[in-house]
Formats: structure tokens, C-alpha cells, sequence
């Protein structure tokens, strides 16, 4: 079994950066192959004016009226968004605002400048403690919402979620996470086939909460209802849900064919094999393709024991799998693995991947008039990569997270 990338030892220290001094009029970066929604231009300029992304300046521009950095030979792409996270760092999104702050940091260190928070199936009285605790942060702006997967979920596919905690898709209790999330509540996975599925996702739609279609066991004909009542998006899709077959096909089948749904994939090397990724890539076009992490407490530390909600994870070798019955239970992935690998090993177009890791999640969650593309009046979230796709220097907001390193 491949070792999924981002499960190498000990996690990214971020190293010391100056602030730029007050009264700087703006940076500029020079030199790189810079990824826009238009195509990649090959020795490009992004400015930066104090934490957004300004207009170049035109040329003939007097010399010094900028801090220039010189990143030729280097890659600068969007920040990556992450629509689907357990945790990071050793620290889980159920935890403590302190435990979720280093999650959060954790990811960032590995391109990651936006991020919804994923809970993980419990009781619903915790679910809505936890909501409350996650939307202070979200309304703080250190996430971008959060994503409720489970309890409402089939036990059929249950994958590392607690069979005696899940439940019915009820719209009451629905209705009872979305508003302990203070308008926070960006995404909940349904099966969308159990009792109260085709309503609560209605609901969702109605409060304008995506629903997502994952850990289900819906039919073909089912799956096409839970679209055509508001379901958008597909929970990791081919994980946690019936196979395509030619007389059954499924889930799968019915999430692909349709515009109207982005389908998230795990490429991690364990998740998906890759002919299933290109398969998807494919057929849904770089337009429709989420990457997620689903990363769990092990992100960016390595092997060792950890919990998943209440249930107790093994992670070896960088998979990482129950202990009790031996389900994969998330990932230890992060974005930036991601990306090298959709490029070296997939062979995806980079501006394709820049796709599936920033502009489409971005779009999906309503915020791409900020973050997900390097234009102008945007928030100044960028990821550098030297020419192997290895990181070199993450920027939120205008600020280093990770310092340069163009050596």
C-alpha cells in the first residue's frame, strides 16, 4: 500500500518574518511561472499591498517605490482551500479552541490559507457545543465555516464514524446544527437515502448550507432524487459509498454524469486508485473537482495512536485505520502533497490542479471574490513551489507563514 504524501515525520516550523515596516507602499514578487485563471504566465509579477493583492505597476514604474523578491524558477499559485478537515498537527476540530488553533496552523504550514472545519459523528449535544466553539473561530476569521459530516449517515457505509452514534437524517436536528453554527454551517454529508434525506436536504438548500451526498448506500435513482432537491456535492467521492457497477451503478455514477455537483477526491495514493482519480477528472472536467485532505489529527506528525471522535485510530506508514476493525479513518494528508502528486504522478495539468486546490472550492463556498485566484483586490494567500512542486513559501493575508526559501 503507498505511503499517502504528507506523512513524513515531524511537522513544518515556520520560520521568523519582519512585518513589512508601516508606510511600505506595496511587494512585489518576480520572476515566477504565476498560475492566474487565465493561464500561466511564464515570468510573471504579483503585488502585494499591505494583505491583498494589488494592480501591477506599470512599467516604467521609478525602482524602489516597491520590495521586490526575486522567485525565478519557482511556481506561485493560489493559497489552497480545504473543504472537507478532521485536524492536524496532533490536534483534532473537535477539540479545544486551543487544539482546533493548532489544526489550523498545522495546514497552513502546508499551503492551506483557507479551511472548513469537519466535526466528526457524536452525540447531537456535543455537535452543538462544538458548533458554538467552531463558529467564534470562523467569525474571528481563522476558518472559513464548518462542515458537519455525520451523524446523518447510513451504517451500511459508516466508514470511522461511531455506528451507535448516527441517525436518521431528522430536518429537526438538521435544523438544530445550523443554528448552533450562527450562520457558520457551510456543508453537511447525508445519506441521503434514509428517512428525512430528500427533506433535510431541502432544508439545507433553503438555508443556503451545502449538501453533500457520502457514507451512503443510495441507488442510482436515489442519488438523482438527493440532486435534484438541492444536493451539490459529493462527500469523497468513491469512499464510503456502493461501487459503479454496469447494472447497478450507484452513487457514483449519478454524482459524475450531473453539472450541477462537485465531486471532492482524497488524492492521497490510498484513497483512490489512480486510474478511479483520472476517471473522475475526466469525466467531471477540472471545473467540478474538489481536493480535499479529510486530514485527521495525524497531519504533519507521523505514525502513532490517535483518536477520531471517540473512536481510536492506528496510523501506520502514513495510513491511517481503526483499530477496531481496520477502516481507513481519514488521512494524513496534506494540500501541498497533494498537489505534488496530482502533477508527478497523475500527470494533471498544473492549472488544473490549482483548480481543484483553490478556485473551485472557493467558488462552491461563495467566497471566491476573496480567496482561490491571484487577482487583484483579493486576499494576498499564495503558496511558492520550487520546480519539483516542494514548498518554499506560504503568504496569508500579506503576511509570511512560511518564509521564502529560494535558495
Amino acid at each position: 500500500m503507498a505511503t499517502p504524501p504528507g506523512a513524513r515525520g515531524t511537522a513544518r516550523t515556520a520560520t521568523t518574518h519582519p512585518r513589512p515596516a508601516t508606510g511600505a507602499r506595496s511587494r512585489v514578487l518576480t520572476g515566477a511561472r504565476v498560475v492566474l485563471p487565465t493561464g500561466t504566465v511564464p515570468d510573471g509579477r504579483v503585488t502585494i499591498d499591505g494583505t491583498r493583492i494589488a494592480p501591477n505597476a506599470p512599467h516604467g514604474t521609478p525602482r524602489g517605490a516597491a520590495t521586490e523578491l526575486d522567485a525565478t524558477g519557482h511556481w506561485l499559485v493560489p493559497g489552497f482551500v480545504d473543504l472537507h478537515n478532521h485536524g492536524g498537527g496532533g490536534a483534532s476540530f473537535s477539540g479545544t479552541a486551543e487544539e482546533v488553533r493548532k489544526a489550523i496552523h498545522t495546514h497552513r504550514l502546508h499551503g492551506t490559507t483557507t479551511l472548513v472545519a469537519s466535526t466528526v459523528t457524536d452525540e447531537m449535544d456535543v455537535l452543538v457545543r462544538q458548533a458554538g466553539l467552531l463558529s467564534e473561530l470562523a467569525e474571528q476569521g481563522d476558518l472559513a465555516g464548518i462542515h458537519f459530516e455525520g451523524p446523518f449517515i447510513s451504517p451500511c457505509r459508516k466508514g470511522a464514524h461511531s455506528e451507535g452514534l448516527l441517525r436518521h437524517p431528522d430536518p429537526a436536528d438538521v435544523r438544530k446544527l445550523i443554528d448552533a453554527a450562527r450562520g457558520q454551517a457551510r456543508m453537511v454529508t447525508l445519506a441521503t437515502e434514509l428517512p428525512g434525506g430528500l427533506d433535510s436536504v431541502r432544508l439545507l438548500a433553503e438555508h443556503g448550507v451545502i449538501a453533500a451526498v457520502g457514507h451512503t448506500d443510495a441507488t442510482y435513482e436515489q442519488t438523482v432524487q438527493a440532486i435534484e432537491a438541492g444536493a451539490t456535492v459529493a462527500t469523497h467521492l468513491f469512499n464510503a459509498m456502493p461501487p459503479l457497477g454496469h447494472r447497478a451503478p450507484g452513487p457514483i455514477a449519478a454524482l459524475l454524469e450531473d453539472e450541477r455537483v462537485t465531486v471532492e477526491l482524497i488524492n492521497d495514493g490510498t484513497h483512490l486508485h489512480p486510474a478511479a482519480l483520472e476517471l473522475a477528472f475526466r469525466h467531471a472536467g477540472p471545473g467540478r473537482v474538489a481536493f480535499i485532505t479529510d486530514a485527521m489529527d495525524a497531519a504533519g506528525i507521523g505514525d502513532g495512536r490517535y483518536l477520531l471522535g471517540p473512536l481510536e485510530v492506528e496510523v501506520s506508514e502514513g495510513v491511517a485505520r481503526l483499530v477496531e476493525g481496520g477502516s481507513i479513518a481519514g488521512s494524513t494528508l496534506t494540500q501541498d502533497r497533494a498537489f505534488q502528486r496530482a502533477v508527478t504522478i497523475d500527470r494533471l495539468a498544473v492549472e488544473d490542479v490549482v483548480a481543484a486546490l483553490s478556485a473551485n472550492p472557493a467558488r462552491l463556498l461563495g467566497i471566491d471574490d476573496r480567496v482561490g485566484s491571484l487577482e487583484p483586490g483579493k486576499d494576498a494567500d499564495l503558496v511558492l513551489l520550487d520546480e519539483n512542486f516542494e514548498l518554499k513559501g506560504v503568504m496569508r493575508k500579506g503576511d509570511w507563514v512560511i518564509n521564502p526559501q529560494l535558495a
